[in-house]
Parts: structure tokens; C-alpha cells; sequence
């Protein structure tokens, strides 16, 4: 089985001042830094500032995610300078079940380590993060079943020796 969880990480919603968009458009395409008023240079420091805190986000979680992560997709909006700045990402991170419950509890530690990776993990990276860790307790009660049946089993097989010691006594 194969589950595909989706950290995503979207500091506050930027708020963009209300114009109309041809008004928008129009006289903020090729706006210079020394152009903007200084509402708007406070406005393109903290898109930086979020740009910044974004890519570092979803950059923690491909790192730790390894071959479990997926690319990050960035959402973007576009700043009284005309740049584009991310202001939200996501980062798929596949939870999937391995062949044994040893391979389980790998993956899902795996998929902990990616979903809390960010300093500043949000609440949906809490959420794959404890997905995770129900995984990962199944597993773990899978594997105590089969160790536990496996000691049951009855300890019949004896050695060549052992058997050349009983037939000569």
C-alpha cells in the first residue's frame, strides 16, 4: 500500500494592497527598487523574508525525505517590484508500507524525519509526522507477532554431529 502525504508550508497569507488588476499590472511590470514607495519596499522585504523561509521549509524536507520525497511545488505571487516571490509550498513524501516490518518501520521513521525536518514544522507536517508513527506502531506489533510465533515453533532440528552421537551410543 502506498500513501502519498503532502507536507505543506504556508507562513501567512500575503495580502496584496486592493487595486484593480490593470492598474496593478500595468504600472508595477518593470517598477525599480528606487521606484517603490515605502509601503511597497516593506511589502518586497517581507516576500523576501517568506520567499526565503519557504524554500528553506520545503528544502528541509526533500533533504531528510531522501528517495521518499518528491520536488517541491512552490505557489507564488507577484510583488509590487514585478518579481515573483513563494509564499507556499508542498513537498509529496510517499508513505510506503516495505515488504517485511523492519523495511515499515524504516520507511516511516523516514517519513517522520522529512515531516518535522523544518524548524518551524506546520500543522500539516505534524500530521504526516503522527500518520508516520501509526505506520511504524503497526509495524512494530507485526513484527512482535511474528517473533512471538516464531518462538512457539517447535526446536526440533538437531545438528549432523548430534545425530552421529546418537546412532553410535
Amino acid at each position: 500500500m502506498e500513501v502519498t502525504s503532502y507536507s505543506t508550508y504556508r507562513p501567512e497569507p500575503y495580502q496584496q494592497p486592493s487595486k484593480t488588476a490593470e492598474e496593478s499590472s500595468q504600472k508595477k511590470q518593470n517598477k525599480q527598487q528606487d521606484d517603490l514607495t515605502p509601503a511597497e519596499k516593506q511589502q518586497v522585504a517581507k516576500l523576501q523574508a517568506t520567499d526565503t523561509e519557504v524554500r528553506a521549509h520545503e528544502a528541509a524536507h526533500q533533504a531528510a525525505g531522501g528517495g521518499l520525497s518528491g520536488a517541491a511545488s512552490l505557489s507564488y505571487t507577484r510583488g509590487p517590484d514585478g518579481k515573483m516571490y513563494a509564499v507556499a509550498g508542498e513537498v509529496p513524501i510517499s508513505m510506503e508500507e516495505g515488504s517485511t516490518p523492519q523495511e515499515t518501520i524504516t520507511n516511516a521513521q523516514k517519513v517522520q524525519a522529512a515531516a518535522m525536518a523544518p524548524s518551524n514544522p506546520s500543522p500539516q507536517d505534524y500530521s504526516v509526522a503522527s500518520s508516520a508513527r501509526v505506520m511504524e506502531m503497526k509495524a512494530r506489533q507485526q513484527l512482535a507477532k511474528e517473533q512471538q510465533q516464531e518462538l512457539q515453533k517447535p526446536q526440533y532440528v538437531t545438528t549432523y554431529q548430534e545425530n552421529q552421537n546418537q546412532l553410535s551410543a
